[in-house]
C-alpha cells in the first residue's frame, strides 16, 4: 500500500513529505495541499506546502551536488539509473495504487505506466553512455584561409540544474523521461510534480533515493502553484526547464528568459480517414486513440475528419465499439473512468453542450455523474462549434465530415495546436503527400497518435510545444557543446 514498507519514511502522519538534500522533510510552513480522488471526490492524500525559502535551499544544494555529479564517470551514472529502474519495477504495486487513487487511471494501465517508466530509465542510461561518450575532432584547415594549426575537441557537458514539471496524466512516466535524461547527462534535477499525481511522484523519487544517488542531486518539492509556481520557473538557479502540460507552458515560456526550454503542451490531434481506408482498422484506432484513459492524453484522437462517402459507415463502426466500452471504477479496470477534476468535467460538458445547441448529432445520450462522463461520439460537427477546435481532454470525440483531402488538411493546419495527427488510407503515396502537407509534429499512418516508443522523436509545433523529446533528443537538449581548441605553431604543418 501507499506509504508503507520501503515507502514508510516518506509520510509523516497523514501528510507526505517533500524530498531535499537526500532526506524526507516536513515544510516549515506547517501547511499541506489536499489531493482529491477524482472518482470519490473526497480527499485521498495530503502533501507538504513548501515555502519559497525551502525552494531556495533546494536549488543551492542542487547546484553544489551537480558540480560533483558531472565528474562521476558515465558508467557509474548509468549503474545508478539501472538500480532506480529495478526498484521502480519491483515496487510497482504501491506506485500504481497512487495513480489509481490520484488520477483515476485504470489499475492495469497504472501498473503498465510504472513498468514502462522503469524500462525508459534503463534505455536512457544505455543511450546516454553511447551518446555522451562520443565527441568531435575538427581541424582548422578545412575552412578556407586557415592553416592546419588548430585542433578542436568538442564534447557535450551538462547544463546544470534542470527543473522538471510533468503533468497529471502521466506523473511517473513523464517525470522519469525528464529525470533520467538529465541525470545521465550530468545534471541535477528539481522535480515539481503535479498536485494530482504528486504522491505517485514522491513514491517514484523514493526509488531513486534507495538507489543511492548523491544528496541534493535530485529533489522534489510540492505545494501550491500560486506560492511556488512562478518562483520555481523564474528562479535564477534554473538552467533548463522541461515541462509537459497545458496553457501554463506558454506563460512559462514568456517568463523564462534565456533558459533552454523543452515543452510539450496541448494537442488537437486530427484523424483523417480517406475513401480507400480500412474502416475496421480506422474505427478500432479511433476508439483506442480517442477514449483510452478517458481521452485524457495529449496524443488522443481529438477530431475525426472523415470523407463524406465513407462517413456513415465509419461512424456506425465507431459507435458499435463505443457502446462496448465499460464505464466506472479505475480499480475495476473500466475503460472510462472519472476525469481528473470537477472543473475539467464542467469544461468538457460545456464543449458538448455548445455543439448540441448548434446542431451537432449526439450518437449516444449524454450522461454524467460527478466527474464521470460516459463516452460520447458527436457527429456532424462544424467549424463554428468550439468542439471543432478546443481540446476537451475527456471522452467526447467530434466527427467533421469533409468533401476533400484539402479540406481536412486545412482544418488540421488552421488549429493553434499541432502535436500529432493520423491518416487512414491504403495508398502509401497519398499518405506521404498528406503527411508532408500536415503541419504537425508527428503523423501516424494507419495508427492512432502515440508518444512512444520512447526513443522516437516527439515534438509539437505552434502552441503544442518547443523543442523535441525522445531519449536522444532529451539528452542532447539537456547538454551543451564545450570546445577546447589546441593552437599549434603554424610552422608545424608547412610544406618543406
Amino acid at each position: 500500500m501507499a506509504g508503507t514498507g520501503v515507502f514508510q519514511e516518506i509520510v509523516d502522519g497523514d501528510v507526505f513529505q517533500y524530498y531535499a538534500d537526500g532526506e524526507w522533510k516536513k515544510s516549515s510552513s506547517g501547511k499541506s495541499v489536499s489531493i482529491i480522488n477524482p472518482a470519490t471526490r473526497k480527499i485521498q492524500y495530503k502533501v507538504q506546502a513548501c515555502t519559497q525559502a525551502e525552494v531556495n535551499k533546494v536549488f543551492e544544494t542542487a547546484k553544489a551536488a551537480q558540480k560533483l555529479w558531472a565528474k562521476v564517470p558515465l558508467w557509474k551514472r548509468a549503474e545508478a539509473l539501472h538500480k532506480a529502474a529495478a526498484l521502480l519495477k519491483e515496487h510497482k504495486g504501491p506506485i500504481a495504487e497512487c495513480l489509481v487513487k490520484e488520477v483515476a487511471k485504470p489499475a492495469k494501465d497504472s501498473v503498465s505506466e510504472v513498468v514502462r517508466s522503469g524500462d525508459l530509465i534503463s534505455y536512457t542510461a544505455e543511450g546516454g553512455v553511447r551518446i555522451l561518450s562520443e565527441g568531435k575532432f575538427l581541424v582548422s584547415d578545412s575552412f578556407p584561409g586557415n592553416d592546419r594549426n588548430k585542433l578542436c575537441l568538442a564534447s557535450k557537458i551538462p547544463l546544470g540544474v534542470v527543473l522538471a514539471i510533468p503533468p497529471f496524466n502521466y506523473p511517473v512516466n513523464l517525470a522519469v523521461s525528464k529525470i533520467a535524461a538529465a541525470l545521465i547527462a550530468g545534471n541535477a534535477v528539481v522535480l515539481k510534480p503535479p498536485t494530482q499525481g504528486a504522491v505517485a511522484g514522491l513514491h517514484m523519487i523514493q526509488c531513486f533515493h534507495l538507489a543511492g544517488f548523491p544528496k541534493g542531486l535530485l529533489s522534489c518539492v510540492t505545494g501550491k502553484g500560486s506560492e511556488i509556481g512562478d518562483f520555481l520557473t523564474m528562479h535564477p538557479g534554473v538552467n533548463c526547464i522541461s515541462f509537459t502540460g497545458g496553457d501554463t507552458g506558454i506563460a512559462i515560456s514568456k517568463k523564462a528568459g534565456m533558459v533552454p526550454l523543452q515543452m510539450e503542451l496541448g494537442g488537437k490531434d486530427a484523424c483523417i480517414v480517406l475513401e480507400d481506408a480500412d474502416l475496421d482498422l480506422a474505427a478500432a484506432n479511433i476508439v483506442k486513440g480517442g477514449f483510452s484513459y478517458s481521452g485524457q492524453r495529449c496524443t488522443a484522437v481529438k477530431v475525426v475528419l472523415a470523407m463524406e462517402s465513407i462517413a456513415d459507415d465509419l461512424v456506425a463502426k465507431v459507435n458499435a465499439k463505443v457502446d462496448k466500452l465499460t464505464v466506472g471504477s479505475p480499480e475495476e479496470d473500466c475503460d472510462i473512468t472519472a476525469v481528473v477534476s470537477e472543473s475539467s468535467a464542467n469544461f468538457i460538458e460545456g464543449l458538448a453542450r455548445d455543439a448540441k445547441e448548434k446542431g451537432a448529432t449526439f450518437c449516444q445520450e449524454y450522461k454524467r455523474e460527478g466527474n464521470l462522463i460516459w463516452p460520447l461520439l458527436v457527429d456532424h460537427v462544424r467549424p463554428d462549434m468550439r468542439l471543432a477546435w478546443e481540446e476537451p481532454f475527456g471522452p467526447v470525440l467530434p466527427v467533421i465530415r469533409i468533401s476533400s483531402v484539402e479540406e481536412g488538411i486545412h482544418h488540421c493546419n488552421a488549429n493553434n495546436f499541432a502535436l500529432q495527427g493520423c491518416i487512414f488510407t491504403r495508398d502509401i503515396n497519398k499518405a506521404i503527400m498528406i503527411s508532408d502537407a500536415m503541419e504537425t509534429g508527428t503523423v501516424q499512418i494507419n495508427s492512432a497518435p502515440a508518444r512512444g516508443p520512447d526513443h522516437f522523436p516527439f515534438q509539437g509545433l505552434r502552441d503544442s510545444g518547443i523543442g523535441s523529446q525522445g531519449i536522444t533528443n532529451s539528452i542532447n537538449m539537456m547538454t551543451k557543446v564545450k570546445s577546447t581548441v589546441i593552437n599549434l605553431p603554424s610552422a608545424s604543418y608547412t610544406m618543406g
